[in-house]
C-alpha cells in the first residue's frame, strides 16, 4: 500500500513538472510559462533600473491580453457597470479627473484615485501602502463595497460563464481553473507594460532635446535645498523637490510615505491607520511626479485642482504636526518662492508629461 502511494506520488511530481518545465519558486509556486504562452520580454527604459518580476507570475504575450480585458471587463463589478478602466481613464494618465471615484452603489470614496503607470517599480500601493505587491493591490477593489462591490466567488462565476475567457485562461496559464489570484495575476501583468517613459525630459537625457532656459532653472530649483543658505539649513534658495520626488531612478517619487505638511490634526491616518505606529500618523505614498498635466486633482484627497496651487502649498512651508517630514523645514516664513521660480518649476514639470503613454493603443479597451 505505501508503495502505491509513493508511485501515485511520483506520478503526480511528474505531471506538475510538465506545467512547470522550469521549477518552482522558494514557496514552490510554479514559475514556468505554460506550453502555449508566448514569454513577454519587458523592455526597460534607458536609466530606469531592472523590473522585479515575481516569479510566480512571468509575463506571457497571453497574459497580458488576458489582463488588458480583465482591466476593462465590467463583469468584476456586482450589476456590471464598472471595470478598473472607470475609475483610471487614459487621458488622466489612468487616474480619475474626479476627486473621489464614485462606486456601485453610488458611494463615493475618499481618496483620489492613483494614477497607474511605471507600477512594475513601486514598492507598495495604495495611498497607505497596505498592499506589498501589485497582484495583492488587485485583488482589494472588486470586493470592496464603495467600489465594485461583488464577491470574487460570483465575479469568477461570470468569467466561468463567459465565451471567451475559459479558452483566455487556459492559454495564459495551462490547465485549471479560473480564480480570483489568477485573475489579479493577468491584469498585474498588464499593468506592468504601461510604462511612461517617452516625456521630454527622458530626451533631454537621452541628449535628443534640449530644454528651455526656464525649463533648466526650474530643474536646477528641483534638485536643490530650499531656504537662504544664512538660516542655518543648508539652504540653496531651491524649492527641495528632490528629497521625496528624486529624479535619479527616473521614477521622481522615492516610493516612500510622508506627511507633507496639509494638516496639523488627520482625518484620514495614512500609513497609520494600517500600521497603527504613531510615527507614521498622517504619511501617504509619494506619488510621481510624471505626467501631472494630466492626473488633477492632487494629493491623497484631491484637494488641489491645479499646480499652482500644490506649488503654493510647498512654499507656504506646510502645516506643522506631530509626524511632519524633516524635510519640511519651513512651515515658519515658507521657500519664499518667487514669482518666476514657480513659473520655472512648473515649467520642469511639464517636461515629464508623457503624450504617447495617454494615447497608447496597447492600454485602451479593447471591447470598444
Amino acid at each position: 500500500m505505501k508503495s502505491n502511494r509513493y508511485i501515485l506520488l511520483l506520478i503526480g511530481i511528474a505531471l506538475l513538472a510538465l506545467q512547470c518545465k522550469d521549477g518552482f519558486d522558494d514557496e514552490n509556486k510554479c514559475t514556468s510559462v505554460p506550453a502555449n504562452a508566448t514569454p513577454y520580454e519587458i523592455v526597460i527604459p534607458p536609466f530606469f533600473p531592472p523590473m522585479d518580476i515575481p516569479a510566480d507570475n512571468p509575463m506571457t504575450e497571453e497574459g497580458i491580453d488576458l489582463g488588458r480585458h480583465l482591466f476593462w471587463e465590467v463583469k468584476l463589478s456586482e450589476d456590471n457597470t464598472l471595470s478598473c478602466g472607470s475609475c483610471h481613464f487614459p487621458e488622466n494618465a489612468f487616474s480619475d479627473p474626479n476627486q473621489f471615484s464614485i462606486g456601485t452603489q453610488g458611494i463615493a470614496g475618499n481618496r483620489q484615485a492613483m494614477p497607474l503607470f511605471n507600477l512594475g517599480w513601486a514598492q507598495d500601493y495604495f495611498w497607505d501602502g497596505r498592499a506589498l505587491t501589485l497582484e495583492d493591490q488587485i485583488l482589494q477593489p472588486v470586493p470592496n463595497p464603495i467600489e465594485m462591490n461583488i464577491p470574487w466567488e460570483d465575479a469568477v462565476i461570470k468569467l466561468e460563464a463567459d465565451d471567451v475567457y475559459p479558452g483566455k485562461f487556459l492559454t495564459a496559464f495551462g490547465p485549471g481553473a479560473i480564480t480570483k489570484e489568477r485573475t489579479a495575476k493577468a491584469i498585474a501583468q498588464f499593468l506592468r507594460t504601461m510604462i511612461s517613459a517617452n516625456a521630454k525630459y527622458d530626451k533631454f537625457r537621452l541628449g535628443q532635446v534640449e530644454l528651455t532656459p526656464l525649463e533648466e532653472m526650474g530643474l536646477d530649483l528641483f534638485i536643490r535645498e530650499g531656504g537662504d543658505p544664512e538660516d542655518g539649513n543648508g539652504g540653496q534658495f531651491g524649492a527641495d523637490c528632490f528629497h521625496c520626488h528624486g529624479f535619479g531612478n527616473m521614477q521622481f517619487t522615492d516610493h516612500l510615505p510622508h506627511n507633507n505638511g496639509l494638516d496639523s490634526v488627520f482625518e484620514d491616518l495614512g500609513f497609520g491607520g494600517i500600521s497603527e505606529n504613531p510615527l507614521e500618523m498622517g504619511l501617504f505614498k509619494t506619488p510621481s511626479l510624471r505626467n501631472t498635466a494630466y492626473t488633477a486633482p492632487y494629493m491623497h484627497d484631491g484637494r488641489f485642482q491645479t499646480l499652482e496651487e500644490v506649488l503654493a502649498h510647498y512654499d507656504s512651508g506646510g502645516v506643522a504636526s506631530t509626524t511632519i517630514d524633516p524635510f519640511m523645514k519651513y512651515t515658519t516664513g515658507g521657500l519664499q518662492l518667487t514669482e518666476i521660480d514657480k513659473l520655472a518649476l512648473l515649467a520642469f514639470l511639464n517636461t515629464l508629461n508623457d503624450e504617447e503613454f495617454i494615447v497608447n493603443d496597447d492600454f485602451s479597451d479593447p471591447f470598444e
